[in-house]
């Protein structure tokens, strides 16, 4: 299975257009210490020829600009994507779909009921498509043995619900409900290798610390170092938990968690904020991570299991 970062940011990017903090300060003066980063969106293919896209990120153009794989040239419009996956309905993770609109076809979109409608009435972005190339929506089961995607061979999916938040829009804003947001276990049917993705991860709940433990590698939300970082530097009022991120450091943060993986689990951060000092690569907060064996993804990371 081949895993491809197209993006490793969070919302807004790396970075962000109209932040000052240290690192986007650090990054505009040139500092070799910091590399840019778009918004957080994967590829993911069990054959090397057809992909399954999670997130369509507003970056998604210059995503697909530099991954030749998702554009194989074979007639005079293609794509080697065969499906996106939208894990939930945030801007950042969805706007992208807008790009798409040239499409010859219907998009073949998977996300969950309550992401469509979200996307449907808060966010009309399904009706909008509807005037260009169309959506053919699928449903996700977040029960039961999984399911796999047509025109993506070796590739079995299972989802679980994750706590995280709904977005502004959503009638479920800080109520989540299952469904608004999904991790996801990728399993290589012919090799067996399993990876868990979940960028937005909120709290830690039995059913997906049990995922993250059967699996060879967790891609998972690397959002905020501590709780209380965006009230501190003056950003934002909420706290990491209350925007549905479970902060890296602290008491039951990430960290905790993932030292309690087995040694050979590889552990992989996603959808890092702009303000994150573990984007410093010459932090101590970086090197802490170094020290635990956790390795802080960036756009064109290329992981294979």
């Amino acid at each position: 299975m081949k895993i491809h970062i197209l993006g490793s940011s969070a919302g807004g990017g790396f970075p962000q257009w109209n932040c000052n903090c240290p690192n986007c300060a650090g990054w505009r003066a040139g500092s070799p210490r910091y590399r840019a980063r778009t918004q957080s969106s994967i590829a993911v293919s069990a054959d090397g020829a057809n992909w399954l896209l999670f997130n369509a990120s507003p970056d998604i153009l210059q995503q697909l600009r530099e991954f030749p794989a998702l554009q194989p040239a074979r007639s005079l419009r293609d794509t080697a994507i065969r499906a996106i996956f939208l894990i939930d309905a945030q801007i950042d993770h969805t706007t992208g779909l807008y790009m798409l609109r040239e499409h010859s076809q219907p998009l073949q979109l998977w996300c969950h009921a309550l992401v469509r409608d979200d996307l449907t009435h808060g966010n009309p972005l399904f009706n909008l498509l509807g005037h260009y190339c169309g959506v053919n929506w699928h449903d996700v089961p977040l029960a039961g043995a999984g399911f796999t995607i047509p025109g993506l061979p070796g590739l079995h999916l299972n989802a679980l619900p994750l706590i995280s938040n709904a977005p502004p829009y959503s009638p479920h804003r800080d109520r989540p409900q299952p469904g608004d947001n999904v991790g996801m276990t990728l399993t290589d049917e012919r090799s067996g290798k399993r990876l868990f993705y979940a960028p937005g991860l909120g709290q830690m709940e039995p059913q997906v610390w049990v995922a993250m433990q059967a699996t060879d590698c967790v891609l998972v939300d690397g959002t905020l170092w501590t709780d209380d970082e965006m009230i501190t530097l003056g950003a934002s009022k909420k706290t990491s938990r209350a925007m549905g991120h479970l902060p890296q450091s602290g008491p039951g943060g990430m960290l905790e968690w993932l030292d309690q993986l087995p040694r050979s689990t590889r552990k992989v951060l996603i959808h890092i904020n702009n303000t994150n000092p573990i984007l410093d690569e010459e932090s101590p907060q970086r090197r802490e991570l170094t020290r635990r064996g956790i390795e802080v993804s960036y756009d064109g990371m290329e992981i294979e299991l």
